[in-house]
């Protein structure tokens, strides 16, 4: 599998975010890798507080955070379906673990992945043996001991093998490299299923609906190309995103966002 990425799609203001604190991918051990896209790790001392905002990824989520000198605590984050933000302040670490799109039943099998989705709950309601894992994970000074008991934590709940998460975390992955992917039913019908069977698949093991995904990569790649290219040419863009007209990705990118992507790019 391909080593952790290395952009900063979703993040509202990169650069700002990592002038403040520092932020770290690592890769998981082996035998997780099909299943996780990195873990990450922020540590920050700030002297005031700082609001980071994500749109967030198609992405499930375990997070382990502690803030000052007060106890750490494991969550599990479904897929967020709106802008998120997170107050930083003092001093405070988060490891977390982001599921590749897809990836997540494996760890629980059983429920579909949407039951979490817009969800953030204790981790112990999901993984009833979690207690004092979140002190494992955020205790150790040393990194690596961080990621050994994010792999401990992951390998003791699985992966179970099922051919159907390989199946979505497939197609996920096609809809976020292949920008002619469009339209669903042009997908579904290239892919030989039916719209129905791609939507059950997406909504029991990504979380949300395969239009959802297209969407939210589109909003993705406008920001990347936003925040990269001096001067952006937005009805250009709207056509290859596969918009209607400019008109319609400037609203959905603020809708999304919080800002006009002029605004934005600026």
């Amino acid at each position: 599998m391909a080593r952790p990425r290395r952009d900063t799609r979703g993040i509202v203001d990169a650069p700002e975010l990592l002038r403040r604190v520092r932020f770290r991918r690592r890769e998981p051990a082996g035998p997780l890798r099909p299943y996780l896209e990195h873990y990450w790790l922020i540590d920050w001392d700030l002297p005031e507080p700082y609001a980071s905002h994500v749109v967030p990824h198609p992405s499930v989520n375990v997070v382990f955070q502690r803030y000052g000198d007060g106890e750490g605590f494991g969550e599990l984050s479904g897929i967020g379906q709106e802008l998120a933000t997170h107050k930083l302040e003092g001093i405070g670490r988060v490891c977390g673990v982001q599921f590749r799109p897809g990836g997540f039943r494996p760890f629980a099998p059983g429920p579909p992945v949407s039951r979490w989705t817009g969800r953030r709950l204790p981790l112990a309601e999901v993984f009833h043996d979690a207690a004092g894992t979140a002190e494992a994970v955020l205790g150790p000074a040393e990194e690596d001991a961080r990621v050994a008991a994010l792999d401990a934590f992951l390998l003791a709940h699985g992966p179970v093998a099922d051919p159907q998460a390989d199946l979505a975390m497939a197609l996920a992955h096609r809809i976020r490299t292949d920008r002619t992917i469009l339209r669903v039913a042009d997908f579904a019908r290239a892919e030989g299923l039916s719209v129905r069977t791609l939507q059950r698949l997406f909504a029991g093991y990504v979380g949300v609906s395969p239009k959802w995904v297209i969407l939210r990569y589109r909003i993705h790649e406008a920001m990347e190309r936003a925040a990269l290219e001096a001067d952006v040419d937005w009805a250009g863009l709207a056509a290859e995103l596969g918009y209607s007209d400019q008109a319609h990705l400037v609203r959905d990118f603020t809708a999304k966002v919080g800002v006009p992507p002029t605004a934005y790019a600026s």
